[in-house]
């Protein structure tokens, strides 16, 4: 029945539950809806996104949650929708299915952001306690000696870009929402230490990692940096920023560095933005190279980042235009619509990571040479956030 309701939404039958008016046809003309309504076409339930033998506790599927109900206002079963995905992972005592804190894979943090915005609607107390279960996990995830989360047990002495998204905005939030205060101090910390660590000081721009050890055969024997600028790694970071700032006690005396981090980085992305097409290659400085590409997620990430920065306050107004731009070159350079209205996102890089097995070197021939996936969801959900910001 669920199945039918989505279908029934997604082609426009269905009026929005609780309201006897059809969604308005500006909403429906609206970028962000058109893509959450082609997920939802293509995938009955987010649980089976991409790739339904390997269900997870996923990070970028529980994106793409988050985006696709933020439409709630256009109709609650984009809300419905997202509430689903949480509802399949947390039992009703209280636990979540497919997560082990003891892992300490800081990846598995930011879809908790999911279980918060449900607890809020709903006030079941399974929901309080599986929030809980991903707090106790910052509170014993493994540190460098500088006091920055490790990015997973299995990568130690590591801090990532990634990471600083996967955890600092829920745990601003669990701040704000559960009066925890200590949290605040903690994700201002782990936002500007890695800033320090990670920062190339003649760019601007932020390697992918950093490893404090300098053992790994991809860092820097002098510095411990990852030897390239990522892309999506800086998108990660960006959208962190933004999005934790929602949060934070506007007398928090690391509030303004943090903003100031926002605005140099934003500065620094600009310096390497293709004048073409107004988005970012996937190494990001090295656009001449050979093999590099125009790359989906980071530029999706840098739009929505822009955008919300400039209606806040903390970037130039002039950064809105920007990413308006930015918007515009994704949809002529990165999307196209099927005779049934489907979009499809192309040129998302699907992975990219530094070490493991089989190890990744970090080299640019390792950033360009792993696989593209279109509608990857590290794609298609900051493409719907940047749409809503934007509200196209």
């Amino acid at each position: 029945m669920k199945i039918l309701i989505y279908i029934l939404a997604v082609f426009g039958i269905l009026s929005s539950v609780g309201c006897n008016n059809e969604k308005p046809a500006e909403e429906n003309g609206k970028w962000s809806v058109k893509m959450a309504n082609s997920v939802i076409e293509r995938h009955d339930s987010l649980v089976n996104y991409l790739n339904p033998d390997k269900i997870k506790w996923q990070y970028d599927i529980a994106m793409v949650g988050q985006a696709i109900d933020k439409l709630g206002h256009v109709d609650s079963v984009y809300s419905q929708y997202m509430e689903d995905y949480v509802d399949y992972f947390v039992t009703e005592s209280g636990d979540v299915r497919k997560y082990d804190p003891t892992d300490y894979n800081i990846d598995r943090i930011n879809p908790a952001k999911n279980i918060i915005t449900v607890y809020k609607r709903k006030g079941d107390a399974k929901y309080r306690k599986a929030i809980e279960m991903h707090v106790e996990q910052m509170r014993n995830h493994p540190k460098t000696k500088s006091g920055g989360y490790w990015h997973k047990k299995i990568y130690p002495w590591q801090i990532w870009l990634d990471g600083v998204y996967m955890a600092t905005p829920f745990l601003a939030q669990y701040a704000r929402e559960f009066n925890a205060p200590e949290w605040f101090d903690e994700v201002a910390h782990e936002i500007l230490l890695t800033y320090q660590v990670t920062h190339d000081d003649e760019t601007g721009l932020l390697y992918h990692a950093w490893d404090e050890s300098k053992e790994q055969q991809w860092a820097d024997p002098e510095t411990g940096r990852s030897p390239h600028f990522w892309s999506r790694a800086m998108g990660w970071y960006m959208m962190a920023i933004v999005d934790v700032l929602d949060y934070f006690p506007e007398d928090h005396p690391k509030r303004d560095s943090m903003i100031t981090v926002f605005q140099n980085t934003a500065d620094a992305l600009m310096n390497v933005q293709d004048e073409e097409t107004g988005l970012w290659y996937q190494v990001l400085d090295m656009g001449d190279r050979e093999g590099n590409y125009i790359e989906g997620s980071g530029s999706s990430m840098f739009a929505y980042a822009f955008a919300k920065g400039a209606r806040k306050g903390y970037l130039d107004k002039s950064y809105l235009k920007t990413a308006n731009s930015i918007f515009d070159g994704i949809l002529e350079h990165l999307i196209t619509v099927d005779e049934n209205g489907l979009v499809t996102m192309h040129h998302i890089c699907g992975a990219c990571g530094l070490g493991g097995n089989p190890y990744r070197d970090g080299t640019f021939e390792y950033y360009i040479s792993e696989t593209q996936v279109d509608n990857d969801p590290k794609g298609v959900g900051p493409f719907i956030l940047a749409a809503i910001e934007l509200n196209r």
